[in-house]
């Protein structure tokens, strides 16, 4: 695998780089992501923010879609598709999304783990992934996995 990889939005005008693989992959339903991304779901990664070169500044526009502002949603200035995404939860370090096909070398992307606010869902998802609806379900299980995800990179 690469040191690092290109990550990109659809564009290809706002570039950054990820040096890690990301932590965790999930699928999420949520109303905000579905907006965001403009799909009936968002296939994220998820990276410690320490493992991305962040893109230039200038390329990207943050806004907050919901309060409190826990995450940061970027979108590309000149085609306005969602390009990375920035997650501060006050104990855990900062985290970067980034929607899957964002990123260039596939090593980069790890299987999908689950699927998050699934009773939001657009359509039914016809896999054996775990499905968690709702709020407080969908938000533990993502902190679950992502703190078994940074504990495995930490023994490896």
């Amino acid at each position: 695998m690469n040191a690092s990889t290109n990550c990109q939005c659809p564009c290809g005008e706002t570039r950054f780089t990820a040096r890690r693989p990301a932590l965790m992959r999930i699928y999420c339903h949520c109303t905000i992501c579905q907006s965001f991304n403009q799909a009936p779901f968002a296939d994220i990664s998820v990276f410690k923010a320490a493992h991305v070169q962040m893109p230039d500044p200038e390329r990207v526009e943050f806004r907050a879609l919901r309060p409190p502002p826990a995450v940061q949603r970027g979108t590309c200035v000149a085609c306005g598709k969602p390009a990375i995404e920035m997650l501060r939860i006050v104990v855990l370090p900062k985290l970067i999304l980034i929607p899957s096909a964002n990123i260039g070398d596939a090593a980069f992307k790890p299987p999908v783990s689950m699927h998050a606010f699934y009773d939001t869902r657009v359509a039914d998802a016809d896999d054996d992934l775990p499905k968690y609806s709702g709020y407080w379900s969908s938000q533990l299980h993502f902190g679950r996995e992502l703190l078994s995800a940074m504990l495995a990179r930490k023994r490896a």
